[in-house]
């Protein structure tokens, strides 16, 4: 099978944002607890963090993590969770149905984000809490000084501020699971007073706005207009959050969700250009698909969790090669859409819904821990506009599903260009090729490709390297033609360097 690609560096999407390699820590499950944070670990620093943990994070060099929450935050206390240790509360912890005795805290994470080498993305608190409390953790964390709360981080041991950089609103506010739930209008009147106060005490920081809590939604679209209608002003990001399942069993129609997803993005960007045509506005809003992923895996497992437990095998999903590919096209459709996706989380980032999972003895990374890491890690510059001459095919759900899924960005900075694709054919390689008359001094630098006879092939502790990308030479770039031999089921990493 065939495809043909046509690029040129003259045509771009735009520049990618780092932050759309971004992550996700909640308190939920194992994340924190036993995820990056484990003080009676013998695999622990001085502070209790996983060393390796944080040696694999560094390694995906994840450039934000959003925290605390999720759920999880619409009852967030954050007072609870500074100060000395002995003095903190235990909750109930109502979202999730579990003990937080808050022994890991605010302070704890800005610790570790600097040795993990990222930064922190921090949500308020807009169910149970308002605007007050929205106000003083941002006075607490990234005031100088010489106020009662910012000389309150002072006596806890940061004489510095944290200096954190993007706040969320809430999360999920329109769901009928979140504590405090609101209707849009409600929920965009107090976003944009929480908005207004934020940032009358740090006017640098960069806040995200809840969109719907996914494309199902009942009021999706309408509450995206109507919040918008309320904070467009003050905000710089609405949030979209995404997950996909196989519970079919029927792998091409779960590869081709990518096609829905990339529905999805359009849908929220005409929606943001129609309020800012109705308001007159120059300034852009751009999106933050602060919570995306495959999730389906551990459903089951999950009802089956003592209620009030501590730290819980909670939604540990089991990522298969399947799983993988799908990631891979879900990230190779936000970037065609870097122009306005600045923003992204994986949701999450150890254990829970994750490309990292650890036990008492070690940690390992999961199938769709390779496309992440391959992005983050190379997939920086400009997203050029392509047009892929592809076949096609039609599933259960979804017609004329292109079987490549491929991206091109020009790093110019490093003087390469890398294409991330994924082939979504089970059964035949197809070779794509493309013209590159202006990268004609470039060749071919590596090409990694990973795929696994079996599509439920996973990784474990005792075989962590059972699914993993491997070198391959098959591809050649002569006479300024590339072409590129995309395995049957796979996913590509492709650079070429100048």
């Amino acid at each position: 099978m065939k495809a043909e690609l046509i690029a040129d560096r003259r045509f771009q999407v735009g520049e990618i944002d780092r932050h759309i390699y971004g992550s996700f820590i909640e308190h939920l499950g194992r994340a924190v607890y036993g995820g990056i944070y484990q003080p009676d670990s013998p695999l622990s620093d001085e502070q209790g963090f996983r060393k390796d943990v944080l040696e694999l994070v560094r390694e995906l060099q994840v450039p934000i993590v959003r925290y605390p929450g999720g759920n999880f935050v619409s009852g967030y206390k954050w007072e609870d969770t500074v100060g000395p240790k002995e003095k903190r509360p235990a909750r109930l912890e109502l979202a999730w149905g579990v003990i937080e005795d808050n022994s890991f805290g605010l302070n704890e994470f800005t610790d570790w984000a600097k040795k993990a080498g990222t930064e922190v993305m921090m949500a308020v608190n807009l169910g149970t809490r308002g605007p007050l409390e929205a106000k003083e953790v941002v006075e607490y964390c990234n005031h100088k000084g010489g106020t009662a709360l910012s000389d309150l981080r002072r006596e806890h041991g940061y004489e510095e501020p944290h200096h954190i950089p993007v706040w969320c609103l809430g999360n999920e506010m329109d769901g009928p699971w979140q504590m405090g739930a609101k209707t849009a209008y409600e929920y965009g009147r107090i976003a944009n007073e929480a908005a207004k106060m934020m940032r009358l005490v740090d006017n640098s920081i960069e806040l995200v706005a809840c969109g719907s809590s996914n494309l199902n939604m009942p009021t999706f679209g309408s509450w995206e207009a109507e919040v918008l209608e309320q904070c467009y002003d003050n905000i710089n990001y609405i949030s979209l959050h995404q997950y996909y399942g196989n519970r079919s069993n029927d792998t091409p129609d779960f590869l081709a969700k990518s096609q829905a997803f990339d529905e999805f993005i359009t849908s929220v960007i005409s929606i943001c250009d129609y309020v800012r045509a109705k308001k007159k506005r120059k300034k852009k809003i751009y999106l933050s698909m602060d919570e995306w992923n495959v999730w389906y895996h551990s459903n089951e497992q999950d009802r089956k969790i003592e209620k009030w437990s501590k730290a819980p095998h909670q939604l540990e999903d089991v990522y298969n090669m399947e799983d993988a590919l799908l990631i891979g096209s879900m990230m190779i459709t936000m970037l065609k859409h870097c122009d306005r996706v600045k923003m992204a989380c994986l949701a999450q980032l150890i254990n829970v819904i994750a490309p990292i999972m650890t036990s008492d003895t070690g940690a390992w990374r999961q199938t769709i821990f390779y496309p992440y890491m391959h992005g983050s890690v190379y997939g920086r510059g400009t997203v050029l506009q392509t047009m892929l001459e592809v076949p096609t095919y039609d599933s259960k759900s979804f017609r004329d599903v292109p079987y490549v899924d491929l991206v091109v960005i020009d790093n110019a900075k490093e003087e390469e260009l890398v294409l991330f694709a994924v082939n979504k054919n089970l059964e035949e390689e197809i070779t794509v090729s493309c013209e590159l008359r202006q990268f004609a001094d470039y060749h071919i630098l590596e090409h990694q490709m990973m795929t696994h006879a079996d599509l439920k092939a996973v990784n474990t502790e005792a075989d962590p390297d059972n699914v993993k990308p491997v070198p391959v030479e098959t591809d050649s770039f002569t006479d300024s033609m590339l072409e590129v031999k995309l395995p049957a089921k796979s996913w590509n990493m492709i650079r070429l360097k100048k």
